[in-house]
Parts: C-alpha cells; structure tokens; sequence
C-alpha cells in the first residue's frame, strides 16, 4: 500500500500548485522540500524585486526599502509556511529528495511511496562560463542582492533582460549610478522591439548607463576597491576602458536544479540544458512521474509555475483540473514604470493575414489625465477557420506599454484562453476613465476607423 496518493517534491510556485491542486482533488498529498515553502518568487525573485521598486517610488531610502522588502516576504511568507500547510492537510517533509523507483522518493534513509511524482524543483541564477575574475569579484545575484546593507556607490549589471531591467531602475532611483550591459542589440531581446525601447528610454531618463551589443569578457579587482568590468563590442573588438563599480550583479538567466535528483539513474530524458522534458500534459518520460515549474525550462515565470504545478497534478491524479498546458496564453509582465506586459505574438511577428490594432497612450484619456503618455496598446487578431474575420477575429497576441498595463493585459489573457472573439473586448463596457478603457478603443478598430485609426492587415 502506498503513502500518500500524490508526492509534489519542490515547495515553489510550482509545487504550491500541485499541492492546491492536490487537496482540492480530495487527494493525499506529501511536499518534500529542502527550504521553506515559498521558493525564488516569495524569497528571492517577485517579491521582493517589485517590494524594492515599490519603496524607491515612494521615495524611501535605501536602509527604510530593505526594510519594507523584508518585512513584506515574511508577511507573505507566513500565508505559506510548513505550519500552514499542515494545517491544511498537507504532509510536510523537510530534507533533499532522490528518485529511487517510479513511485517511490527517498529522503535520507526515510522511502516514502506514492503512485504519482510531482517533479518541482525550480531553478536558480546561471552565471556566465568561464568569465575570468567573476568568482573573485563576488558577483550579486537575485539570490543575494537583498541581503546588501549598505547602498553601493554604484552597480554594474550584466543582462538586461527583465530581473536587470528591474533591479537596475529600482537601484536608479535609489540614487546608485547604475550600467547595464547587454550582449544584444536592445534590452529585454524577447520583447517588441518598440516596446523594449519605451523602457530603455525610461532607465536612459533615470541615469542609467545603457550598453547594447556588448559583451562582458572580465572582471577584476579594483585596487581601490570595487569592481572592473573590461567588455568586448559585437564585433569582437575591445570596447574602450573598463567600467569600474562598487558592486556587480549577475542577471544572465536560470539553470534548473536537478542536482542529486536521481534522474540519470532513472533514466529521466532531460534537453541539452538539463531541462526535465515534458509533454503538455507535463508528463516526463518516466511512467507516473510529472514535472512543473522552472525545472521544465518552457518559461521562467511564476504564474506559469502555478499552472503547471495544477495541470501536472490534475493529470496525475486523474482528477480536479485535467488539461494542457499553454505557453502563448501566458502573460509575461517587466515591472519596470512603464510596465511592458505581452502575450502570444508580438506586431513583428504577426502572420500573413492577421491585423494589428496599435493606439498611442497619447490617444487615452486616462492616459492623457495622469500625463503619462509615453507607451501604447497593440493587438493581434487572426481569421477563424470558416468564419474568417467576423466578430473580429481570434486574438493571437498583444504587447502593451502603460504605467498600468500588467493589468490591463489579463483581460486579453482571458479571451485569449476562452476563444472569445476579438469584437468582445470592444463590445464589453469599460469604465471610463481608466486604462482598460484604452484595450477596447484598442480592439474597436478592427470593426473599422476609430478617431482616424483602423487595424492594419498583415501581408
């Protein structure tokens, strides 16, 4: 007979899903986890990155802004504690768990048995390889930075993805003079190229350095102390004198912490990144054993996380939410000021006949009212098989830039994943004045000509 009906090993975003998922099911669930429930988003990732930049808005100093970022993970922190869990019904292990058969886990000497495994063990920050100097120069990183005491001087970032978008302008307005270096040709490579530029354009407003298309080769002591970073341009050459800092901050990824999982002995199929791979369903290639979150590599977002954790544990279990898991209906969201959320297709990546409604911020009121105007809306809607582009098509994707738009995105999100027509979003009354009420002006246009503006047909 088997322990529990369900073991979720990883206590993340991920595994809380499972976990939810699980006793929502009626199941019985066991969490094995070696920190506390929470994971990167609650402790070293989400919350406390957007606690910081909240506090720097607000004007608090640098000592005051810890301050308010410790105590806000440990207020949220406490919702998801060993002893919540419990109190829940959830069977809490603490200690590393090694995969010995298909259904059972091992931790230390204890072998606990389930007919389904929930593989949920996150990731943690990539450094760059081989970079000379990068271990002596102590570097920051999501996992660290928060532990800082005293403000830097100043701070060097390599990667200008979202975490170093991010933490850049909260040290920014923390009064740190700030570089940020990214190996390509604008920040935040995922995104629309417009889009990413807004952004860009706010951190240039704000002090910080940008350095596109620029490769850090080094890193050394400075004899006065601090940090040099000795960079190579695109094309190779050096790139001028090194940048000297106080401190640096590596934000150049995630690599999944698969270590001493057991998955090689179980033959577990992992890709070249040592991702677990997994259909989506998140089944892996071992019978009876899942895998969410991080650890899959399919994207390095909390929310995503969650899902995962649900569907994997939905289908696990045969029970409660059983489905697939969708990657183009995922917001991902940069909570930068502007905030730059996005979904499915970008405009550049619209196909042969689909259209592209796109509204300046400067052509919403709300926007108009709060002066900031410096951003936009775009949606992508594509024809249905047979009905074309009646009812406004199907919605493929949106990108929008606005001091509100990880809001305003869900909306999207949501006819997104019910197949709503894309007239719906224009149909459905929006309060007015708000930003939401800048979608539906958004989402009108492809019903024809509004105040000058109509959707433009690709291809």
């Amino acid at each position: 007979m088997m322990d529990h009906d369900l073991i979720v090993v990883g206590g993340g975003a991920a595994g809380l899903g499972a976990v939810r998922a699980a006793l929502w099911a009626g199941a019985d669930v066991a969490l094995i986890t070696d920190s506390p429930p929470g994971g990167d988003c609650t402790f070293t990732g989400c919350v406390p990155s957007k606690t910081l930049l909240a506090a720097a808005r607000d004007g608090l100093g640098f000592s005051e802004a810890m301050t308010r970022v410790r105590s806000t993970v440990e207020q949220i922190a406490a919702t998801e504690s060993v002893e919540v869990l419990q109190s829940q019904g959830v069977t809490v292990v603490q200690g590393r768990a090694r995969l010995t058969t298909h259904d059972t886990v091992a931790v230390g000497d204890r072998r606990i048995t389930a007919p389904r495994i929930v593989l949920a063990t996150g990731s943690r920050p990539a450094l760059p390889d081989g970079m000379p100097g990068l271990t002596e120069a102590q570097p920051l990183t999501n996992e660290t930075v928060f532990d800082l005491t005293e403000t830097p001087e100043s701070l060097s970032i390599i990667g200008g993805g979202a975490t170093g978008c991010e933490l850049g302008q909260a040290f920014a307005i923390l009064g740190v003079e700030v570089t940020l270096f990214e190996q390509g040709p604008q920040l935040l490579p995922s995104e629309d190229s417009e889009a990413a530029a807004l952004v860009s354009e706010a951190l240039g407003l704000l002090g910080v350095a940008i350095r596109l298309d620029t490769r850090v080769e080094a890193v050394e002591p400075d004899p006065d102390g601090g940090v040099a970073v000795r960079t190579l341009c695109r094309d190779g050459a050096a790139d001028g004198a090194p940048v000297f800092c106080e401190r640096l901050l590596a934000a150049t990824g995630r690599v999944p912490m698969t270590e001493g999982l057991g998955l090689d002995e179980m033959k577990v199929k992992l890709d070249p990144h040592g991702h677990v791979i997994t259909n989506d369903r998140m089944m892996t290639s071992l019978r009876g054993v899942f895998a969410a979150g991080d650890v899959t590599g399919r994207t390095f977002l909390s929310h995503a996380a969650d899902e995962m954790g649900r569907i994997a544990a939905g289908n696990a279990l045969g029970k409660g939410r059983r489905g697939r898991f969708r990657g183009d209906t995922v917001p991902k969201v940069v909570f930068t000021d502007p905030e730059l959320a996005s979904v499915g297709v970008t405009p550049a990546e619209a196909p042969a006949g689909s259209r592209v409604a796109f509204l300046p911020l400067a052509e919403v009121d709300r926007a108009i009212t709060d002066g900031r105007t410096g951003g936009f809306i775009a949606i992508v809607a594509g024809p249905r098989r047979l009905l074309r582009n009646a009812g406004g098509g199907r919605i493929l994707g949106a990108t929008i830039v606005a001091p509100r738009a990880g809001e305003m995105i869900s909306e999207i999100v949501l006819a997104m994943r019910t197949g709503a027509f894309a007239g719906r979003l224009a149909q459905a009354s929006h309060a007015y004045p708000t930003w939401s009420n800048g979608v539906q002006k958004t989402a009108a246009q492809f019903f024809g000509e509004v105040e000058g503006r109509r959707a433009r047909r690709v291809g």
